[in-house]
């Protein structure tokens, strides 16, 4: 007999257990509770044993009464869970539910006319990432290399730059810090100082899904910041920020080895670089230098099936897709 549950504090191992993603865990849940978001967490029951959940966040759209669902990472929709998704947005008076599956592209995203499942007008979530194998040894790892980046780590060793995992709050003020000197300098759209915030309060604790800062350290001053996720057996690279100071140390280059390192003595398998462009990135492209950065450790370039979304209201759908469009394009120009 299959029948759906609301997911309880009582049941976090069990959900967690079986949730494929840092973002569809128990502990990001809560944490996205604290920004004010509706979370909602379902598992599917057989025989009094979860064999599949989902959690959504939902989203308020400004001077409406209308919501749209968000559900990142997950497994993949399977007609029980569409079915229920659905059900959930109508009440929830969704306009569609953004569905994001970490399940890699050699396996097709469930479609039917039904089901009204289409490509998201707009993705949130990079359809691409870079993995790297922890369990290679060393050498292996930097023999997989690109020769610059090789050079670079060298480069950062001889300047004495030092790595280290430094979890105070004093070390978290300067990651807010540099994130704002970063997203400023780059000229990209970031989560706000409260969002890092709540997000570090929630995971620095022991738990299922843990985080971890590493500061990058050049004369006593910090260059370079890091947030590190770790879920399972798999390490993840979500933040990060640097200085414009000091560039000639690639003080982040020995960052990412280090990060690498401390997967290894943490017993991980994998770690996830938590985005990239895909095949034949395009130059222009205002990530192409994040992307290049990654590339150079030479991990697996990993595709993911995308981006879709289960469409609830079919005529809301349409007019919040142009307004969408048009948002966008108005803060790209006022930015």
């Amino acid at each position: 007999m299959y029948s759906f549950i609301a997911i309880e504090n009582d049941q976090k191992q069990a959900f967690n257990a079986i949730a494929p993603h840092p973002l569809q865990s128990f502990e990001w849940g809560e944490f996205r509770k604290k920004t004010g978001v509706e979370v909602v967490r379902r598992g599917l029951m057989k025989n009094g044993k979860l064999i599949e959940s989902f959690q959504m966040t939902l989203h308020s759209i400004p001077h409406l009464p209308f919501r749209v669902g968000y559900v990142p990472k997950g497994t993949m929709p399977t007609p029980f869970m569409i079915h229920e998704l659905k059900k959930i947005g109508r009440e929830k008076r969704c306009i569609f539910i953004q569905l994001e599956p970490h399940v890699t592209k050699d396996i097709k995203i469930l479609r039917d006319k039904d089901s009204k499942i289409v490509p998201s007008a707009h993705p949130l979530f990079t359809k691409y990432t870079f993995e790297i194998d922890l369990t290679k040894s060393e050498d292996e790892l930097l023999k997989n290399m690109h020769p610059k980046t090789r050079y670079n780590i060298r480069v950062a060793q001889k300047h004495r730059v030092e790595i280290r995992e430094d979890n105070s709050d004093e070390a978290f003020d300067e990651y807010l810090r540099l994130t704002g000197e970063t997203t400023k300098r780059q000229g990209f759209f970031a989560h706000s100082q409260e969002y890092h915030r709540l997000m570090w309060q929630t995971l620095k604790t022991k738990s299922d899904l843990t985080a971890h800062l590493l500061t990058a350290l050049y004369r006593s001053k910090t260059l370079v910041c890091w947030i590190l996720l770790v879920f399972k057996d798999t390490l993840y690279y979500p933040y990060g920020a640097s200085s414009s100071e000091h560039k000639e140390t690639m003080a982040s280059n020995l960052m990412m080895w280090e990060g690498i390192k401390f997967g290894k003595r943490t017993g991980l398998k994998t770690f996830d670089m938590w985005g990239a462009l895909g095949h034949d990135p395009d130059k222009n492209d205002p990530w192409y230098g994040f992307h290049r950065f990654k590339e150079g450790y030479g991990g697996t370039l990993t595709e993911f099936v995308g981006n879709y979304d289960l469409i609830i209201n079919p005529f809301l759908y349409k007019a919040y897709v142009i307004a969408d469009k048009l948002r966008w394009l108005f803060l790209k120009l006022k930015h």
